[in-house]
């Protein structure tokens, strides 16, 4: 693995089920439950504003987005071990008993949850209630230690890509570069550059902005956005701001360039 990546997360499994299923999906990995359905119809955006690659050379990387704009990678690594491993029975046979930590789905992530697993797939994986806080959203996203992961992790290849010297669904927040790819789901992204704070309260939900402040925006003022599918990698600058909503129950990871 190339000097300074890191791989933060591991899976966010978090649920916000619609009924169009995408034609490039082989298989939800056993995440979509039956009669599973949303309280709110969410869709995909009607056009994509983040531009798609399969072709790119890691000198055009550099040249063109790697400091000033987000850009779909696809094709780059094939994971198809690593999302077989990612299915639902996969996961639970192999790490039902493990403890992992939950966050709240707020800007700040105030309140930490222990738990199981095996719970959190079985008891707690339900279609998001639009009028909820994101503070009673709890999902699991990074702030663990998957040392006793290791045995998956190892079979992630992340993008062969890496910054020299330079610097889930989620409300709205920025951080160092990085790379995000969808493993089962879909997962909406909302990005606004640097200079650009977005209009949002840091307690609501993606869900709640989508519904109550994303209508009224100017074209103008609203941001770069594209629902990224299973085996599609996300790049994202340095400090961008983003908001993320997940379309069905996604599975993903996330590689953080230092």
């Amino acid at each position: 693995m190339a000097l300074g990546v890191r791989l933060l997360l591991l899976l966010a499994l978090w649920t916000l089920a619609v009924p169009a299923r995408s034609l490039r999906e082989a298989g939800d990995g056993g995440w979509r439950r039956p009669g599973q359905g949303a309280p709110a119809a969410v869709a995909e955006e009607e056009r994509c504003t983040v531009e798609r690659r399969a072709d790119l050379s890691y000198a055009e990387f550099v040249q063109r987005y790697a400091f000033s704009r987000p850009v779909i990678l696809q094709g780059l690594t094939d994971n198809s071990r690593f999302r077989d491993l990612c299915s639902r029975q996969r996961l639970l046979a192999l790490f039902g008993d493990s403890v992992v930590r939950l966050s709240t789905a707020n800007t700040y992530s105030y309140q930490k949850v222990d738990l199981p697993f095996q719970e959190y797939v079985e008891q707690m994986l339900h279609p998001q209630d639009p009028f909820s806080m994101g503070n009673d959203t709890l999902y699991f996203f990074g702030d663990n230690n998957f040392t006793e992961w290791a045995s998956l992790f190892r079979h992630y290849s992340p993008p062969p890509f890496s910054l020299l010297g330079a610097g889930s669904g989620v409300p709205f927040h920025w951080h160092g570069p990085g790379f995000s790819e969808v493993i089962y789901g879909r997962k909406r992204w909302f990005l606004y550059p640097p200079a650009k704070t977005p209009e949002f309260h840091p307690n609501k939900t993606t869900l709640a902005w989508l519904r109550d402040t994303y209508p009224a925006l100017a074209l103008s003022a609203r941001p770069l956005e594209c629902t990224i599918h299973a085996g599609e990698v996300l790049y994202f600058p340095d400090r961008w701001w983003h908001a993320t909503l997940n379309l069905d129950t996604s599975v993903f990871i996330s590689t953080f360039l230092s």
